[in-house]
C-alpha cells in the first residue's frame, strides 16, 4: 500500500511539474509576442500616416483620413471609363506645375464615384481612374514618391453626375 501511495505522490509531482512547465513556456511565449508586436507598431503607424514611401507609391496602397490640402486640380471623367478624358493634357501640366512649385509635399489622388450601380464595382473604377492620374503625373516627370492614392469614396458632388466621376489632386501641407 506505501508503494500505491509513492506512484501517486510521483504522479501528483510530475503532473505539477508539468502544469509549471506549461505556465512557464506560455508566459515566455507571451512575451516573446509582446515584444514582436511592440516592434511592429512603430512600423503600422508609419504605413498609416499620409506619407508614402517609393515603394507604397508603386504599389497600390492606399491611405485613409480626411479630404485636405491645397486643390491642385480636378479631372473629369467619361461614365464606366478610367482612361483620361480629352482635355486631360492641360491640367496635368497644371498640376505638375502647381508640384513644382510646393517642392517635398506630399501629392494625393483622391477618386470620387456615384453611389448608383454596384458600390464594389464603382469603387474599383474609382481607384483606376486614380492611377491613370498617377501614370500620367509620373510621366510628366513627377517624382513616384510624391504620390498617394487616398481610398475611393462615393459622392454626388454638387449634384451633377460628373462630379462624381472625377479624382481631386490635392497638396498636403
Amino acid at each position: 500500500m506505501l508503494d500505491e501511495l509513492d506512484d501517486g505522490a510521483r504522479i501528483g509531482v510530475w503532473t505539477a511539474l508539468g502544469v509549471v512547465a506549461f505556465l512557464l513556456f506560455g508566459l515566455l511565449g507571451g512575451l516573446a509576442i509582446k515584444q514582436m508586436n511592440s516592434k511592429a507598431k512603430p512600423a503600422l503607424a508609419a504605413a498609416a500616416a499620409p506619407a508614402v514611401t517609393a515603394a507604397a507609391a508603386t504599389a497600390d496602397a492606399f491611405i485613409e483620413g480626411p479630404l485636405a490640402g491645397d486643390l491642385a486640380g480636378t479631372l473629369h471623367f467619361a461614365v464606366g471609363a478610367a482612361a483620361l478624358p480629352d482635355d486631360a493634357a492641360a491640367a496635368i501640366a497644371a498640376i505638375k506645375a502647381a508640384a513644382d512649385a510646393a517642392p517635398g509635399r506630399q501629392i494625393v489622388l483622391s477618386g470620387f464615384h456615384d453611389a448608383t450601380g454596384d458600390p464594389a464595382k464603382n469603387a474599383e473604377l474609382a481607384k483606376e481612374r486614380a492611377k491613370s492620374v498617377r501614370a500620367a503625373l509620373q510621366a510628366a516627370g513627377l517624382d513616384p514618391a510624391r504620390i498617394a492614392l487616398r481610398k475611393p469614396e462615393s459622392t454626388t458632388g454638387s449634384g451633377d453626375d460628373r462630379q462624381a466621376r472625377r479624382v481631386e489632386v490635392r497638396i498636403l501641407p
